[in-house]
């Protein structure tokens, strides 16, 4: 499904996004991976260059003529109270999290346009969005708009394209490693989940890669909550 095909995946080397690189290289993939840091590991089948999705000149370079599906998984966790969230504080969610999708998704629409139709597009989210949380208004508010996008995009897109969103609640990443550092705290967020622990990278590359397969061909514009049931259960 995936062998021979070309996938962009901005946010490479670490947490989600490494998962996702490697659940592609085994598959077979072409990969094009971007990111700050180099990649920790070589890949089979993959180049890697050097990005910064805020940086004003930020380009993906080096971009195949034809792209099967891309990849945006850059994110934050600056969880601090309403009133202290500065300006500087929320300009940088915003360039991480929607500035960097939007000019990602720019720059790679027309390789998945020639595509002919056989195009996907995967974005992240929060369940912070969908569930209110304490000290989450920075990045609920910029990942919001990453939801809007996918469906305002959805329409514009189809039939030609699908992009799709996927939410995950708290998940053991390096970006998170402040958030588990301790087996109290790694306990407190399992416990806060329906499903009792909390999500790992391959739960997310799992779900990415069913949106970018086949698999998905009737699903776009849509919201994937892969967060142990905290967004919708009790």
């Amino acid at each position: 499904m995936f062998q021979n095909k070309h996938y962009v995946v901005v946010g490479a080397s670490s947490g989600i996004g490494l998962a996702i690189a490697q659940q592609l290289a085994a598959e077979g993939a072409i990969l094009h991976l971007y990111s700050r840091h180099p990649m920790p590991l070589e890949l089979p089948g993959a180049a890697w260059s050097e990005c910064d999705v805020t940086a004003p000149d930020f380009a993906l370079d080096k971009l195949p003529a034809v792209i099967h599906g891309v990849v945006y998984c850059p994110g934050s966790i600056n969880l601090k109270p309403f009133g202290r969230i500065g300006a500087d504080d929320l300009r940088k969610e915003l360039e991480i999290n929607i500035v960097g999708a939007f000019r990602t998704l720019q720059q790679t629409f027309p390789g998945m346009k020639a595509a002919a139709g056989a195009a996907s597009a995967v974005l992240f989210s929060t369940v912070a969005v969908h569930t209110g949380m304490n000290f989450h208004a920075g990045i609920a508010a910029a990942k919001g708009a990453v939801e809007g996008l996918t469906r305002a995009l959805a329409a514009e897109w189809a039939p030609t394209l699908r992009i799709n969103c996927i939410a995950p609640s708290l998940t053991d990443t390096p970006l998170a490693a402040n958030l588990l550092n301790t087996e109290e705290k790694r306990q407190n967020a399992a416990a806060r989940h329906p499903l009792k622990r909390v999500g790992t990278p391959q739960d997310m590359a799992d779900a990415a890669l069913f949106l970018l397969s086949g698999r998905s061909s009737f699903v776009t514009g849509q919201v994937l909550h892969v967060d142990g049931g905290m967004g919708n259960l009790k």
